[in-house]
């Protein structure tokens, strides 16, 4: 095999896989930064790092300030206050295999020429902070953000019990910056999800995500929001929000593994980071108790070892173990890159995979008819939640697995996030195990059961109108955030209003009252004569969110009807190209079809949906209690915007915009925003730290504009920035 040049040029086949893989890994960056929430495993974020990482070793070239491998990585809100940290916060590099780590190894025994003292620590996987205190107390708490600007958190952490509000001790610098992990231990994060569960909104997916949502919470906001709301109908629902996020940011707890800018003669005069731990802890800071200093790499190896066996013992996620040069003067002659210390390095273990006794196979039934099989098992920890049931998807996956009713089975977490069986522990059968056998008539209804088209994998329940099930999932799920984002609508209160017949169906929800609620115990206050009684705090928030929905978009209705194959990408597109139920129901399968983005299944699902009484119905009966349908010209309106028709890319960082911010200021004028740059792109606005699209833009003949000119667009400056327009 002949090696490829390290100045050569690369074919457009590996430019655009690059440009794909930034694009990926920067939303990935963005949703987890701020939305505190992730559809990207860790395990697959790491790989597509690591496949953009081999491309820029091999085509150097390609290395611009657009990459993520040049950068920390994060962004920061514009919820909080900015904050500079005093020095950067750096990202850490990964080793997948003991390999991998050998390699870093002696690189850094090359570079020092000795091997050095490593002290290894547990990864915990929480959100890093930079906590700067000045005369021994606190001054700000701030997220990681970007590496150089983060958000300030500091009202928040005067609720952080572990979050030392005064230093203690003596010699007590007059500035001490030190960076470490806001985290919530594992008895809490159960604690937090059993409440999610019992309010019926969405799980967290890990402590980490719980522990970003926490910590992002404007907890002042919510105290004017009850001093406005004092009197009023609000009062008690704020009430109780305000109480939640402070009863969630007390369960958090705080760790340091590092440090930052400071004038300590103590830490000057420290000469290893494990003696540096010391002396924080005599100043009250909370270091780990899981850090240990190794005189060689072996030792290290065995520490890793020891922790991926016994990762259930300890109380926190944990997500690997980092490795770093113990020695201060090392750690200075070895630097950084310009996103990670070249002396640390983070060690990620592999998912982890567990035994649990499969106790039985059952199966629901979905809002769409779907009968999915799903396996019920004896509770067990696996990747930081407890977990006693799996989504075996259908019989023929249930019959590939091979797995029996009374097997013991492998469990882990595909992608970190979703549990999957992984196959049974043959040599532990007894002889007693049964196979799972697909019922042929609905569990809920009794209706035979069948597959949709001849080949098809999946089974359904034909009784779309009457099947108890489909119509409980779908009143649920009108409630969900992607569909009408109803506060109160969760799967309990979805049956409790079916069972007590306070709703027939879907069509009767807008026309609920106070009155109506009485019906239905989960809504009443407890303990209260049916004559005197009156409805709690669920069914006041349920009342109030009901009557802000009646003013969601037209796209979110489109999704919360649940139409067969349309969820909010493609109803957002059908919503602005027809504007209005009524030009919706009367567009043909080949205006649909011809919508961007809309193929024929989802045009036919339209149709099928449109062409049935009973759903017209709930359209009727939900327009007459007060619904608008409104793709509200708004919506509109951004198609026919001064830029409508237009592609802007924009590269680099635009002073006082995110770059999520920069991109939405944009699209509200009516433009499509890109991530690359091609012949069809009308405009490139360059920022800050721009790379390889400017320059592709010149190449290409593009317009480009800087920063002063994205303020002129903004300000209905069009013609001087685009004069073609």
């Amino acid at each position: 095999m002949i090696a490829t040049p390290r100045d050569s040029t690369p074919p457009n086949s590996i430019s655009q896989r690059w440009q794909e893989l930034v694009d990926h890994i920067n939303r990935a960056r963005m949703q987890y930064a701020l939305q505190d929430s992730q559809t990207l495993s860790d395990a697959d974020y790491d790989a597509l790092f690591r496949e953009l990482l081999e491309l820029e070793d091999q085509y150097p070239i390609l290395v611009t300030g657009d990459s993520p491998t040049q950068s920390v990585g994060g962004h920061r809100s514009e919820l909080f206050e900015p904050v500079a940290h005093l020095e950067p916060m750096y990202s850490l590099d990964n080793a997948f295999s003991e390999s991998e780590l050998k390699a870093w190894s002696e690189r850094i025994s090359a570079s020092l020429e000795q091997e050095p003292q490593y002290l290894c620590e547990l990864k915990i996987d929480g959100l890093a902070v930079d906590a700067v205190y000045r005369d021994g107390k606190l001054e700000t708490l701030a997220t990681r953000g970007d590496g150089a600007t983060g958000e300030d958190v500091t009202l928040n952490a005067i609720l952080i019990a572990s979050v030392p509000k005064k230093l203690k001790g003596t010699n007590v610098p007059e500035l001490l910056e030190v960076r470490g992990e806001v985290f919530y231990p594992l008895a809490v994060f159960d604690a937090i999800n059993a409440e999610q569960t019992k309010m019926g909104k969405p799980l967290f997916a890990n402590p980490r995500n719980a522990a970003a949502g926490a910590l992002r919470q404007r907890v002042d906001k919510r105290e004017r929001e009850l001093e406005q709301a004092q009197g009023s109908k609000r009062e008690a629902k704020v009430a109780q929000d305000l109480e939640a996020a402070v009863l969630r940011l007390s369960g958090l707890e705080f760790t340091v593994h590092g440090f930052g800018a400071h004038d300590s003669t103590v830490l000057t005069k420290a000469r290893s980071h494990s003696e540096v731990y010391e002396r924080l802890a005599e100043w009250g800071l909370p270091v780990t108790s899981h850090a240990k200093v190794h005189a060689s790499f072996a030792k290290v190896i065995e520490f890793i070892d020891y922790f991926n066996e016994h990762r259930v013992e300890v109380v926190f996620d944990i997500d690997g173990v980092v490795v770093k040069v113990n020695d201060l003067a090392n750690q200075v002659e070895l630097g950084f890159t310009s996103r990670a210390p070249r002396w640390a390095i983070a060690f990620k273990y592999p998912p982890e995979i567990v035994r649990t006794r499969l106790i039985d196979i059952q199966v629901s039934v979905g809002r769409t008819g779907r009968v999915t099989p799903y396996a019920v098992m004896e509770p067990v920890r696996v990747a930081g939640t407890t977990v006693s049931m799996a989504t075996l998807h259908n019989p023929f996956e249930v019959s590939r697995k091979g797995v029996l009713i009374g097997d013991t089975i492998y469990l882990r977490k595909a992608g970190e996030i979703i549990p999957e069986v992984l196959g049974p522990v043959v040599e532990e059968r007894t002889g007693n195990e049964i196979p799972f056998v697909m019922p042929v008539f609905c569990p809920e209804c009794g209706s035979a059961l069948a597959p949709e088209s001849e080949g098809d994998k999946d089974i359904r329940c034909p009784n779309v109108q009457g099947c108890p099930a489909q119509l409980r999932e779908r009143l649920f799920h009108i409630g969900s955030r992607g569909a009408l984002d109803i506060e109160g609508l969760g799967e309990k209160a979805a049956q409790a209003l079916l069972v007590s017949g306070v709703l027939a169906n879907e069509a009767d929800l807008f026309d609920l009252t106070a009155d109506k609620l009485l019906d239905c115990e989960f809504f009443v206050n407890a303990h209260q004569e049916h004559e005197s009684a009156s409805i709690n705090k669920a069914g006041e928030v349920l009342l109030a969110q009901l009557d802000q929905a009646k003013e969601q978009p037209l796209w979110r209705f489109l999704v919360a009807l649940s139409i067969r194959h349309v969820g909010p990408t493609a109803a957002k597109k059908i919503s602005h190209a027809f504007g209005s139920v009524e030009c919706l129901q009367e567009a043909t399968l080949e205006q649909l079809s011809n919508v961007d983005g809309v193929g024929e299944r989802i045009a036919e699902s339209i149709v099928d949906f449109f062409d049935t009484d009973w759903r017209l119905d709930i359209i009727s009966r939900w327009r007459r209690a007060g619904v608008s349908f409104a793709d509200a010209r708004k919506d509109i309106d951004v198609l026919l915007g001064p830029l409508a028709g237009m592609t802007i890319v924009i590269t680099g960082s635009i002073p006082g915009f995110t770059r999520d911010g920069a991109q939405d200021a944009i699209a509200a004028l009516g433009a499509t925003v890109s991530g690359s740059v091609s012949p069809k792109t009308d405009l490139v606005v360059v920022g800050d730290k721009a790379g390889s699209k400017a320059e592709k833009a010149q190449k290409l003949g593009v317009a480009i504009t800087d920063a002063a000119g994205f303020h002129k667009l903004l300000n209905g400056d069009h013609q001087s920035v685009l004069p073609n327009l």
